[in-house]
């Protein structure tokens, strides 16, 4: 029985009602009197110089109001990436420049009086292009006479960009090679993961308007409504008091929306016209021009005593940040620090990255930030091990992985971005997470049993994974909380939710800590001009960071409630007083007053004040959340087609403060690594153009496509988070990839290297396997 009233319960979304009913809640539910509408001219060419552009003939069209090149726009030079101050990504990116990097890249925009004419308007700008030899591949990037992308003069934080190094990174523990020569069992391999997109069903869309005193006010769908406000003042050279942030509700993000693309642009044609504008990226333009996952090459080696024990771990990353190095550090940087920790027992550990800019789209943020390209590296490679010493997947995991107490020092050395901080697990159900798993997919009589049906073979395969739960020491956020006068409470926070239910869990934590129901909590975020500051939603920092402000400014506010209600019930002893049931009650005297009495005597009867308080919330914890995933697929040897049977995600989440929410995390980060793993993915042509940006040809697993999914949870107690709880945005997300190809090994007996498993891919694994040859 929990202890709780409202922590660990099912409450229904804050937001349901409303989305159900089909309220304007999204971005572009508005439409502002006298709105301009912007479109944008895009590349033909994967690099080339702009040698000349004429917009004087789109300029004439009637409807047009402004037309927009590098030629009349600031160059400021900025990053992208909605990263906290300063950002750790380079500062490479113009609001539009001379020269183009990728087929999709900006080359000018119109703002019209309406889509149509502005569209009409883009194919009667006349560019003369230089084409220039293009990069498109990561590993051409590095060649010595590789063309250079970016030479800009005013670049800033790249590593190398002579070089095409975006990011470099070299983490050393220990004596990696002498770890390795005192191994029994050394293994070394490559594996390879594609260019996918995050596919928010809202694409990215922005409009901006000028307020009474002359100020943008930009309305977005946005992960970084802070950080929104910061880049665009810079972008237009402006200070960030001029701009206004207003977040409505969020059509999907998964990380994309961690990305100024639209909200600088938009800015500028409201500040030059003094119109409203909107910008609304089609969905071609989200495929293309927004951001996508980091395609990365990942060599693993491995060395392990003969008992099992792993000794050495080496793990060079690749990472393509395409044309512009958006979180190209940081996603790297994670590639380590969420994965190595997991196997902290071998004292020889190092970890070295390039991110090299290619004439490709631009990867960004995507859930799981780094982590599930690690994964399927590294899950992939604990499993090949596994078989090199003779133990099972299960019994080599267990053998290796970190415990409660156990800290490991890639903590330390390998931050995001920046050197790290030292963590020790205080909870941590990794073990019980894999018996229940191992249970519910039925471990015992399918593994290694090659069970038949025809063409038809299954098997199992299994992974286990970490994460964070933000980025400790730099993620904050804030929050404010004041009574009203019938007990109900205005909460206004910085926090965004995506969708995920964060406005509802915070609702949650203020009911839980002051006694009243959750329906009494007015939630509102997030705007810039009215809520105070967070970083955003991203790095699994919702529940711990913007939550812990949530709680911090409840407990706050509790102590004024406490301070009235003791003179109002002449209660002598603060701490015989109690809040509950939207009262506070004397456990001395029994009696009580309700808030709603509180909040009037405090605004009209005795020493007049708002009840009112704020609480912020940094963390120098990160607790990992742990899961252990299992699959059950068939292979068909004649089609090569994978299908995922079954799916098990056992989760430990600390203590779950809305289990359905929690369960709808682990479903959807499940999917989305699914189409991750087996049919997702950017096909190019030879000049660097994506052949297949649309929903028809780029395929995302219907519910057709998903197996029975079963998520569990197992509660811990973590000391470090909200009531006990830890992240659940991302996990999930690293591991279906590596556990299907385990299991995709188990049932034929191939090993895949490069994602997505397509049929064409496992038929030519199956025939090379077979001796046959195929073209």
């Amino acid at each position: 029985m929990s202890k709780y009233k409202y922590i660990g319960r099912n409450i229904e979304k804050v937001d349901a009602l409303s989305l159900a009913t089909g309220q304007p809640v999204f971005t572009d539910d508005v439409s502002l009197p006298d709105m301009l509408y912007i479109k944008i001219l895009r590349s033909p060419y994967a690099h080339a110089l702009i040698e000349e552009i004429d917009t004087s003939e789109a300029e004439r069209v009637p409807g047009v109001k402004l037309v927009l090149t590098y030629k009349n726009t600031p160059r400021n030079i900025h990053t992208t990436a909605g990263q906290g101050w300063p950002e750790p990504s380079p500062y490479d990116t113009f609001m539009f420049d001379y020269k183009v990097r990728f087929v999709g890249d900006k080359v000018a925009a119109v703002a019209a009086e309406s889509e149509e004419i502005a569209q009409k308007a883009l194919k009667l700008i006349k560019v003369r292009y230089r084409k220039l030899q293009a990069v498109l591949a990561a590993v051409d990037a590095l060649k010595e006479d590789a063309p250079v992308i970016h030479e800009e003069p005013e670049i800033k934080g790249a590593y190398n960009p002579s070089k095409n190094l975006a990011a470099h990174i070299d983490v050393k523990i220990g004596d990696v090679q002498k770890g390795f020569e005192e191994s029994d069992v050394v293994m070394e391999r490559t594996y390879e993961t594609q260019y996918v997109q995050q596919t928010p069903i809202e694409p990215h869309v922005a409009i901006s308007y000028l307020d009474e005193y002359g100020r943008i006010v930009i309305r977005t769908s946005t992960q970084v409504p802070f950080h929104v406000r910061r880049i665009v003042a810079m972008m237009l050279g402006i200070p960030v008091s001029k701009v206004r942030v207003i977040k409505p509700r969020i059509g999907g993000g998964f990380g994309t929306k961690q990305e100024i693309v639209v909200e600088g642009i938009c800015a500028f044609v409201t500040l030059k016209t003094g119109r409203p504008a909107r910008l609304l990226y089609t969905r071609e333009e989200e495929f293309v021009s927004s951001t996508t996952r980091h395609p990365m090459k990942i060599t693993m080696k491995l060395g392990a005593k003969k008992d099992g024990a792993l000794h050495a771990i080496s793990m060079y990353v690749l990472s393509n940040t395409g044309a512009y190095g958006s979180h190209a550090l940081t996603v790297a940087s994670n590639a380590g620090s969420k994965s190595l920790p997991l196997y902290n027992r071998a004292p020889h550990v190092e970890f070295v990255a390039d991110v090299v800019y290619t004439n490709l789209p631009v990867s960004g943020a995507f859930r799981g930030y780094g982590a599930p390209q690690a994964y399927a590296a590294v899950e992939q490679a604990i499993d090949e091990m596994s078989y090199e010493v003779g133990l099972s997947p299960v019994e080599f995991r267990k053998k290796n992985h970190i415990v409660t107490g156990e800290t490991s020092p890639i903590f330390r050395a390998l931050g995001e971005g920046r050197e790290g901080v030292t963590q020790y697990i205080r909870s941590c159900a990794l073990d019980e997470l894999i018996e229940k798993g191992m249970k519910e997919i039925g471990w015992d009589a399918k593994f290694g049993k090659h069970i038949r049906n025809k063409s038809k073979v299954r098997g199992v395969g299994m992974a286990i994974l970490m994460q964070g739960s933000s980025i400790p020491l730099i993620d904050m956020g804030a929050a404010t909380l004041k009574l009203n006068e019938d007990g109900s409470f205005n909460l206004l926070y910085g926090g965004t939710d995506l969708g995920t239910g964060l406005d509802t869990i915070s609702a949650q934590i203020v009911a839980e800590t002051l006694g009243v129901k959750p329906e009494q909590v007015i939630v509102y975020a997030s705007d810039t001009d009215l809520t105070p500051f967070d970083v955003g939603a991203y790095a699994s920092s919702g529940t711990i960071i913007s939550g812990g402000a949530v709680l911090n400014a409840a407990l706050k506010i509790k102590e004024q409630i406490l301070d009235v209600a003791r003179e109002m019930l002449e209660e002598l002893d603060a701490g015989s007083l109690v809040l509950e049931d939207g009262c506070v009650k004397s456990l001395a005297t029994g009696r009580s007053v309700t808030l709603s009495e509180i909040a009037h005597h405090s605004l009209y009867v005795s020493n007049l004040h708002q009840i009112i308080a704020s609480g912020s919330m940094v963390s120098p914890y990160s607790p990992p959340p742990f899961a252990a995933h299992f699959a059950e697929v068939e292979v068909d040897e004649d089609t090569g087609v994978v299908t995922p049977v079954k799916y098990v995600a056992a989760l430990d989440c600390g203590t779950a403060i809305n289990p359905i929410l929690i369960k709808g995390q682990i479903m959807g980060a499940v999917a989305q690594g699914i189409g991750f793993a087996l049919t997702e993915e950017f096909i190019f042509d030879d000049t660097g153009r994506v052949a297949n940006a649309g929903f028809m040809n780029y395929k995302i697993p219907s519910v057709r496509d998903m197996p029975e999914i079963v998520p569990i949870i197992v509660e811990t107690y973590e000391p470090a988070g909200v009531y006990g709880s830890k992240a659940v945005a991302e996990i999930n997300m690293n591991g279906p990839l590596p556990t299907i190809a385990n299991a995709i090994y188990d049932a034929v007996g191939i090993r895949i290297q490069k994602s997505p498993f397509t049929p064409e891919k496992v038929l030519k694994a199956l025939r090379a396997k077979a001796g046959k040859v195929t073209k």
